[in-house]
């Protein structure tokens, strides 16, 4: 396993339908990040994350890093890669052994991973693993936050998080990145790099479900004692909540985003959409012919669109050990999340706390944290390891902030 050396750059990219983004920075001597260059390119040829066309992916792949890299006035060798699919996996474990009234050693928790792992590649041989969360240690019923080495105890149960991919989507990815000249150094979710940076210590503790809106696809993570303990991606994003409504009422798409940006999503009035008859007025017709849309029309498409989205992330928060009505808070982010008073609604829905965490409040209008929210997560990461992640490489001089678990399984 290759050491890094302090002060080499080191590269993130961010895929995405849109745009990608791309990061370039370096760790100080005192251990200070130093930002050496960040570039947003447009994307081609990758949709939800997956590689659709290998020779646009790989341009515009391309196209980004060196972006980066001539303002960074450096060239990578290596680069992590940040991205999330709809096939990513979810898998839990818990898995028990029996101690006797003798001491926990740190070899019985090598071997309840272990026999996770082998479950896991037994059960699913065209899976890769990307991630292993560490979210629970249960010594004789009673839960431990930190590794139980050295307690007497009858029985040990460690409960675990897999995420995983189809080996030949990551097949695919990697070749694009061979085709850059580039090999890609880590593959991180998007999920985990955006709870990150966006949740504070006491969320990522106590529990919190990150709901992130994108155009195409939602993603889900539920985080609970400093591990992402469940996440999963739909295809289906706000862009269908706008086809839906271009489609029953016959206008184009233009015309449609318009609508859809000024729908107030507490779902109680909307005097700037619809006139005192509940009409569409019709400064909403750019192209059209205006023609009466009743408000309830257009309100009814849009909620039974939503329902069906917030219906299909409720199913995924039946998690054991996680109670909903235990005040945890739901964080809404993403392109979704500007939608006006979406919140009003997730919290209706859920009967829970809700905020967004709006990029367009971040102070001093920022243009690094509005755009970087993701890659900022994953430098955080990278520099400074998680607890709660078993990580396939360590970076020496960090050596004393990785958490036991992840020190433990350095030959994934």
């Amino acid at each position: 396993s290759r050491v890094m050396n302090l002060e080499d750059p080191i590269g993130i990219i961010e895929l995405g339908n849109i745009n990608l983004k791309c990061l370039i920075f370096k760790i100080n001597k005192n251990n200070s990040s130093e930002i050496l260059s960040t570039a947003i390119t447009s994307s081609e040829g990758i949709h939800n994350d997956v590689v659709i066309n290998l020779t646009k992916a790989s341009n515009a792949i391309r196209r980004s890093i060196s972006t980066a890299e001539k303002k960074a006035k450096i060239s990578l060798k290596k680069i992590n890669v940040v991205f999330e699919q709809p096939d990513f996996l979810c898998t839990k474990f818990s898995k028990h052994k029996k101690i006797d009234g003798s001491k926990i050693h740190r070899h019985d928790i090598e071997f309840l991973l272990k026999e996770a792992k082998k479950q896991l590649t037994l059960n699913d041989k065209n899976q890769s693993i990307i991630h292993i969360f560490n979210h629970n240690y249960i010594v004789d019923g009673k839960i431990f936050m930190e590794e139980p080495i050295d307690v007497f105890a009858d029985s040990l149960s460690h409960e675990m998080t897999f995420i995983t991919a189809p080996k030949n989507n990551l097949k695919n990815i990697n070749q694009v990145f061979i085709d850059c000249d580039i090999e890609i150094e880590r593959l991180i979710s998007h999920t985990f790099t955006l709870g990150a940076k966006l949740l504070n210590l006491r969320e990522l503790q106590l529990g919190s479900v990150l709901i992130n809106l994108g155009y195409k696809k939602i993603s889900l993570g539920l985080f609970k004692n400093l591990a992402l303990v469940h996440s999963v991606t739909i295809p289906i994003g706000t862009d269908h909540i706008t086809n839906d409504i271009s489609k029953v009422c016959s206008l184009n798409l233009d015309e449609t985003k318009v609508i859809r940006n000024n729908i107030d999503f507490s779902f109680k009035n909307n005097p700037n959409l619809f006139d005192k008859d509940g009409f569409l007025k019709n400064t909403y017709f750019i192209d059209s012919n205006f023609r009466k849309i009743s408000k309830n029309l257009i309100l009814n498409v849009t909620k039974a669109r939503l329902d069906e989205i917030f219906e299909i992330l409720r199913k995924q928060l039946i998690v054991p050990g996680f109670n909903l009505n235990s005040g945890i808070n739901f964080l809404l982010t993403g392109e979704g999340s500007n939608l006006l008073n979406l919140e009003k609604y997730c919290e209706n829905f859920f009967r829970s706390n809700t905020k967004k965490i709006n990029q367009n409040n971040i102070e001093n209008n920022n243009e690094l944290e509005k755009n970087f929210a993701s890659p900022l997560g994953a430098l955080k990461i990278i520099k400074d390891g998680w607890e709660t992640e078993a990580i396939p490489e360590i970076r020496e001089k960090n050596i004393e902030k990785i958490g036991f678990f992840a020190k433990i399984f350095g030959n994934r």
